[in-house]
């Protein structure tokens, strides 16, 4: 199996018990497996919930606070605790973890950004296993909205990940709820997350949560929209993620099997992905995306319509309004209005990673004459 680059994100049913107190039992499963994966030579980026729920007891609160400043003040305790335990799991593996704290802000600002992607890069050619987190205790957004699932679904975007694995205490996606419906069937594939999915979702799962599985429904759409394959499941001992990897986990495959992620990226932005907005393009561009094979370059552009962030999908067109195809950007809608017509050379230090390409042709579909 080829080198890949996967995301894991660790919800905190999967490292807590019913009470909030972090398990060692459940992080020694999952470094096991972390630790296995490096030795097949894979990438392996950790997004861990678990903080607020492992720091509320040290400050003598009962349960999982609802009150704002008190979950604030519990993540600021708790993140320091869930850290040391996997550095502690991590490091007799010869494994060293990096922690990474992360808010919204970090995906939309590209100073901020660059920096993230520039330090991620770093410690993962350092063979460092990263562990991020929301910023749970200045963040507030984050804590009225779920449990890192968007989170990591943007950490795989960006980073271009091969697949976001996510755990959880439910093996997969089932058509009803099979902790109170033993004849609940899963669904060991599905295509896209629809409309009625969504719908059925429930809220969270745990006392010691956030995210239901609603929230990773809404994730596992968001990495798809970004070309990421998606895993929601469970499993257990040091073979779990390259059991995931290799089609056999205990759990749900949204989009492709991990090993074919490539050649379905294709797919999903000609059919599933939604667009943000809107680039024309003149003759030039026209020509040389269609029929010679390129990327889309700044110097032929001629509008930007809509409101994007860098590595949305958007839709282009031609100087007729034509549809010629869809891609994914690497500027976002302000930036791009800033280099439109300039050449590659002069726009790329707007680009989120440094590169001419508006879009490149590995994420871009042909679409001309659908739309």
């Amino acid at each position: 199996m080829k080198k890949q680059r996967i995301v894991v994100k660790i919800g905190s049913s999967s490292l807590t018990d019913d009470i909030g107190n972090i398990v060692d039992e459940k992080i020694a499963d999952h470094t096991s497996a972390i630790a296995a994966m490096k030795q097949q030579g894979h990438e392996v980026i950790v997004v861990s919930s678990g903080a607020v729920a492992a720091g509320f007891r040290a400050l003598g609160y009962p349960s999982r606070p609802k009150v704002m400043a008190a979950r604030q003040a519990s993540a600021a305790v708790g993140q320091s605790l869930l850290i040391q335990r996997y550095i502690s799991h991590l490091s007799p593996k010869g494994i060293t973890a990096a922690q990474m704290l992360l808010t919204k802000g970090d995906f939309y600002s590209k100073g901020r950004f660059q920096n993230f992607y520039t330090s991620m890069t770093e410690l993962l050619n350092r063979g460092a296993v990263p562990i991020i987190n929301e910023n749970d205790s200045i963040s507030i957004e984050e804590l009225t909205y779920g449990d890192n699932d968007m989170l990591s679904a943007l950490v795989s975007g960006f980073l271009q990940a091969d697949g976001l694995v996510i755990l959880t205490d439910i093996n997969g996606l089932y058509d009803s709820n099979p902790k109170t419906n033993p004849g609940a069937k899963r669904f060991n594939f599905v295509p896209i997350i629809s409309d009625e999915m969504l719908e059925a979702a429930g809220g969270s799962g745990s006392s010691v949560g956030t995210g239901g599985m609603k929230s990773k429904l809404l994730a596992a759409d968001k990495a798809q929209s970004l070309g990421v394959s998606v895993f929601i499941g469970n499993g257990f001992g040091e073979r779990k993620l390259l059991d995931i990897l290799e089609g056999k986990g205990d759990g749900t495959y949204i989009g492709a099997p991990m090993q074919q992620h490539m050649q379905r990226k294709k797919q999903w932005l000609a059919h599933h992905a939604k667009p943000s907005g809107m680039i024309a393009v003149d003759a030039g561009a026209e020509k040389a995306i269609l029929k010679g094979g390129k990327s889309l370059l700044p110097v032929g552009i001629i509008a930007v319509n809509g409101l994007f962030d860098a590595l949305d999908v958007v839709d282009v067109r031609n100087t007729n309004g034509d549809l010629l195809g869809r891609g994914q950007v690497f500027y976002s809608s302000i930036d791009l209005e800033k280099v439109k017509g300039l050449p590659g050379p002069e726009a790329k230090a707007y680009s989120i990673n440094e590169r001419a390409e508006v879009i490149h042709r590995d994420n871009w579909v042909t679409l001309k004459n659908k739309g």
